[in-house]
């Protein structure tokens, strides 16, 4: 059954996706930038198609790198189906890049003045299942009397408004920091990427929010992964990123309650 009747065509699905549901890790990987897909009812939200490939619509390589991470850890990974033209599931209803009217250098001419009902329909249809999804599989792992340590992947571009970006790989996180220390402590000696904290993006940016609603309040060790899109544009990238965040995680796991 179709979340919101109406608003999805049978062509479009489900706006959540669930893969390897039953996986035995403690991790949830979470991926709310996934895809560039558009449902049906919008087009092409007035953008050309060089907008909707770019980095505007969605992560580039980070859903990739997100299922190798699941297969590795046997983890079990949700990820948004749409892109975050229509609803950016990392940002609260009432933020204004919730469903940006620009990005970037693009103007989103199906963004611009949006009603409060069509609003609220792109909340109720994206946002509202996307996390309910998530705790969802939280409050099941609890009742069991098991731990959920919560990771979301993302992917940045190397070059914004014309700046170059020297990172490679960012280990964000909010106020709880535990689990970020460490993998930060564990890639400190690294020569395969250049790792910081709290970049290109922090939480005074907003980005954490995904962190801020499952995580925060129940305690559960988290992190925010941002990976240079550039690193993953084939295979080979995605596979050596995946298996150098999979052993990140593996190591700080073991050290860090």
């Amino acid at each position: 059954m179709l979340v919101q009747s109406g608003f999805f065509t049978e062509a479009d699905g489900e706006p959540v996706a669930v893969e390897n549901a039953g996986g035995k890790s403690e991790v949830l990987l979470i991926c709310e930038h996934a895809s560039r897909r558009l449902p049906e009812r919008y087009g092409d939200l007035g953008l050309s198609e060089e907008a909707l490939s770019s980095h505007i619509a969605w992560d580039p390589g980070a859903l990739a790198v997100a299922r190798l991470m699941s297969k590795s850890l046997d983890a079990m990974l949700v990820y948004q189906r749409f892109s975050r033209l229509v609803y950016d599931c990392n940002r609260p209803p009432e933020s204004p890049s919730a469903m940006p009217d620009a990005s970037e250098v693009f103007r989103i001419p199906g963004n611009e003045n949006l009603s409060q009902a069509e609003k609220s329909r792109r909340t109720a249809a994206l946002y509202l299942p996307f996390h309910g999804r998530i705790r969802e599989e939280i409050v099941a792992r609890w009742a069991r009397g098991e731990r959920t340590v919560l990771v979301t992947v993302h992917s940045f571009t190397p070059v914004y408004f014309g700046t170059k970006r020297p990172v490679e790989i960012g280990i964000l996180h909010d106020t709880d920091s535990r689990l970020a220390d460490r993998m930060l402590e564990a890639a400190a000696d690294t020569h395969l990427y250049r790792v910081e904290r709290n970049e290109p993006y922090g939480p005074a940016d907003g980005v954490t929010h995904t962190l801020e609603v499952h995580a925060l309040p129940a305690g559960l060790l988290n992190v925010m992964i941002e990976i240079r899109n550039d690193l993953i544009t084939d295979e080979t990238g995605q596979g050596v990123v995946a298996g150098f965040l999979t052993g990140l995680l593996r190591e700080s796991l073991a050290s860090v309650q």
